[in-house]
């Protein structure tokens, strides 16, 4: 016999954004059901953000030893524990956990159910014995890693984010396939950590971003020994534990101890009964409108990663919060995409928000102008000898901004306020007005401002001669 029962709010999925909708909603006073058939706090924080910033974090101290010769310190190998590195990566995740806890949440007064979900009507799930009634469902069960029709992948060990972080001794010779933000971030981590790694890119290496933001960091990466392989078709994988074979198209073949399959992610959307619940979804996620609605049940939301949008952490948590305002309060609300900021976390850092300078040229057709600021001209980034960096700026006419691109230090940090103008409708005097402590990285963001400006005040002679005039007035 089934358990029933009725509930104002119920959410498939305990990861970020899951748990925003259940935590809000609660709170809020709306009676949530929460079901979570794996980990609570989900992909970012068990085999995501959480793990891979940990790793990075560790790699970035070894790196210290070996580049720390330009200001007097004696540079040295360091001895890398790579089993101690991946203990510290634990420590950062359990420190986290009671946060995305069940206890938590049931203190929120959240009923929580650790079970598989499915639909078994347009207005009913069954999990774990129960049979959840609900006005409004949200279907928030993420993404997991996409491993590509490689012939003879499936008969040799390989690894994904999900399964990178039960390594206890470090790899040799680390494979990746996959020349994105995660290929690259752990290539870097464990090039850091004395591996040997070589990256296959089929197409273009980071290739979501602004083409001379990425080339700078792939440079980076490059001159740390990184072998970077562009063009690079995997077609065959071969060999067993601590020998793998790559074949590519071409003929060439590379050989490692480890493999990473890094190629993109699947949102998770079968075994959820979708179509029992009458809700439209392909391989890419639920089909859902600019409210994140099901366009064919209206009970039923996604957010996150199976929506088939944009897939970041705090995507999820930002839609979480548009949810919550239409299923709760029945507020109009809009996604929207074009002022989210992203972050890559090579070093140096990628950050984005908005249109790159080729976007700009497809989608905007006249009146647009892109200005740029090298970190070598940042008396920060002097000081602390990281002049590797630029900042971009799209400013539309009239001044409106209309997108930023970063590579330098902290770019995940100083795409903020970029993001914070264009949520807000800022134009660009609001960030060349801005008072900057000296000296911070931050004073590039006020820089490339003032770049609009620099020819529409020094470029034009009828402003000198309004100067020399008001100089004979007195």
């Amino acid at each position: 016999m089934s358990d029933w029962i009725d509930t104002d709010l119920c959410v498939i999925g305990g990861g970020s954004g899951g748990l925003s909708v259940a935590a809000g909603a609660a709170q809020m006073g709306a009676s949530v059901v929460l079901i979570e058939g794996h980990r609570m706090g989900g992909d970012c924080l068990n085999y995501g953000c959480v793990p891979s910033k940990a790793l990075i974090a560790a790699a970035k101290k070894a790196h210290a030893h070996r580049s720390s010769a330009p200001f007097g310190v004696t540079a040295d190998e360091p001895a890398v524990d790579y089993a101690a590195a991946m203990d510290h990566v634990k420590r950062a995740i359990a420190t986290i956990a009671p946060h995305d806890s069940v206890e938590r949440f049931e203190g929120l007064g959240v009923r929580v159910i650790e079970a598989r979900a499915a639909f078994c009507s347009p207005s009913e799930v069954e999990a774990g014995g129960h049979v959840i009634r609900a006005r409004r469902f949200v279907v928030a069960t993420g993404s997991s890693p996409f491993v590509p029709p490689i012939p003879g992948l499936d008969s040799v060990p390989y690894l994904t984010n999900e399964t990178l972080w039960d390594l206890r001794e470090r790899p040799s010779r680390l494979i990746v396939i996959g020349g994105g933000p995660i290929g690259l971030e752990m290539a870097q981590a464990h090039r850091r950590l004395g591996c040997e790694v070589v990256v296959l890119e089929a197409f273009k290496a980071l290739a979501r971003d602004d083409a001379e933001i990425a080339a700078i960091a792939l440079d980076r990466l490059r001159a740390e020994g990184i072998d970077i392989r562009e063009g690079a078709k995997a077609t065959e994988v071969s060999g067993s534990a601590g020998a793998i074979r790559v074949g590519l198209e071409g003929g060439d073949a590379v050989e490692g101890s480890h493999l990473l399959v890094a190629v993109g992610r699947r949102a998770n959307v079968s075994g959820l009964g979708l179509d029992k619940a009458g809700v439209e979804h392909t391989d890419k996620g639920v089909t859902v409108d600019g409210g994140l609605r099901s366009v064919s049940n209206r009970r039923v939301y996604a957010i996150g990663d199976v929506a088939g949008g944009l897939q970041f952490t705090h995507v999820a948590n930002y839609q979480a919060g548009l949810v919550i305002r239409n299923a709760l309060f029945r507020l109009p609300v809009r996604n929207r995409t074009d002022i989210v900021p992203w972050a890559t976390y090579t070093d140096p850092e990628i950050a984005q928000v908005g249109m790159t300078e080729a976007e700009a040229a497809e989608s905007l057709p006249h009146g647009w102008e892109v200005h740029r600021f090298d970190f070598a001209g940042n008396d920060r980034a002097i000081a602390e000898g990281r002049t590797e960096g630029l900042i971009k700026v799209v400013v539309a006419k009239g001044g409106k901004i209309r997108g930023a691109s970063i590579v330098g230090p902290q770019a995940g940090e100083l795409i903020l306020p970029w993001a914070l103008a264009m949520s807000q409708g800022l134009k660009i005097g609001a960030m060349a007005g801005v008072i900057a402590p000296y000296p911070t990285l931050s004073e590039v963001s006020k820089r490339v401002a003032g770049a609009y400006y620099t020819p529409r005040i020094f470029g034009r002679p009828w402003i000198k001669r309004l100067i020399r005039l008001l100089a004979r007035l007195g």
